[in-house]
């Protein structure tokens, strides 16, 4: 098999590419920019952007299979307008020259934030966001993103979409949000925490190989959550406190507290175009009910296993610490509760 990779030198990227080549298939990776830590000789690296429908239909020529994983995942109220471009237009950039020609199996990467989260209970594949989570610019695309997909295969594509929840892992260098929360808990900038917040919490290369697994077995337009473990954000914290050897935060701050924080902070920083690091707004937005996931779905279709998520969140800590510090805060931004990414 031959397959191409978008967004191959993001942190998913890298692992479904690892994936994909232990497993014996030819990778080509397409990225608008290479990857920190580089690919296996084996791998075929073409820079691109998938917003260049030419570069991509080249890309895609050749190959049999396609991941598409390039997106922005993002909370800046900045980025807006790129992930509606990437996220969506992207999206179907991707899509137009993978259904032309020759027939190809598509795995789209959407994320679990298009799943839930469910009042009162974990979410699962049959659940969608509602009314208020969808004010987030990241969750409205990725769900844009997503139906895009869906309506693919219900024209008669052999398109599947993958929902990862939180991947934590070695590897996530640029940082993504989630990554940039756990270097936050392990430099200690971490001194509190979001109270009855939770997450459910992956290995990023479980999540990758769940891609492979999606590919070989999954029913064409299913969707399906490649998850771990439900886990309190103070259980998260407390497990990267460990492992970078510091006490865990033990301060809860309500949601209305953090809320409140966040506007103000974006308030502040607003004149001179900045926006928090810590206390991000639609981050905070996004934490007001526990994101908690059923991947039962996964695991009976496709054999999808997951490794416990405290030793991913503390291979994650110790990846963290062997990466530079390079957080730059003004004091503003530099608030005590560093926010909670639901991806």
């Amino acid at each position: 098999m031959r397959a191409l990779v978008t967004g191959a030198a993001g942190f998913l990227g890298g692992h479904v590419v690892a994936a994909l080549t232990a497993g014996g298939a030819e990778v080509r990776a397409f990225d608008r920019r290479p990857p920190i830590a580089g690919f296996p000789a084996t791998v075929e690296f073409v820079r691109g952007d998938v917003l260049d429908s030419d570069a991509v239909r080249r890309a895609v020529e050749g190959c049999d299979a396609v991941f598409h994983l390039a997106g922005v995942y993002s909370y800046a109220r900045g980025d807006a307008a790129l992930m509606r471009a990437v996220n969506v237009r992207g999206t179907r950039t991707v899509l137009d020259a993978a259904l032309r020609g020759k027939r190809r199996r598509v795995v789209h990467t959407s994320s679990c934030a298009t799943c839930g989260p469910a009042r009162g209970r974990p979410a699962t594949e049959r659940d969608l966001p509602g009314p208020r989570e969808l004010e987030v610019p990241y969750k409205r695309t990725k769900l844009e993103g997503e139906r895009l997909a869906l309506e693919a295969a219900r024209r008669g594509a052999e398109v599947i979409v993958v929902n990862p929840t939180v991947p934590v892992g070695r590897g996530d260098l640029r940082p993504t949000p989630t990554g940039k929360m756990v270097a936050d808990v392990a430099h200690g900038r971490a001194r509190a925490y979001l109270a009855r917040s939770a997450l459910n919490v992956v290995a990023v290369q479980d999540v990758a190989v769940g891609h492979v697994l999606a590919f070989e077995r999954a029913r064409s337009g299913e969707r399906y959550l490649l998850g771990g473990d439900n886990m309190t954000v103070r259980e998260v914290f407390a497990v990267v406190a460990r492992a970078a050897g510091l006490s865990a935060p033990r301060l809860p701050v309500p949601w209305t507290a953090a809320y409140a924080g966040a506007r103000l902070a974006d308030a502040a920083l607003r004149p001179v175009r900045r926006e928090p690091q810590l206390l991000v707004l639609d981050e905070v937005r996004a934490g007001r009910r526990p994101h908690l996931f059923d991947d039962a779905k996964a695991r009976t279709e496709l054999d999808y296993v997951s490794r416990p998520a405290v030793d991913a969140l503390a291979e994650a800590a110790r990846s963290a610490l062997a990466t530079p510090d390079d957080n730059e805060t003004s004091a503003v931004a530099e608030q005590p509760v560093p926010t909670t990414p639901q991806p």
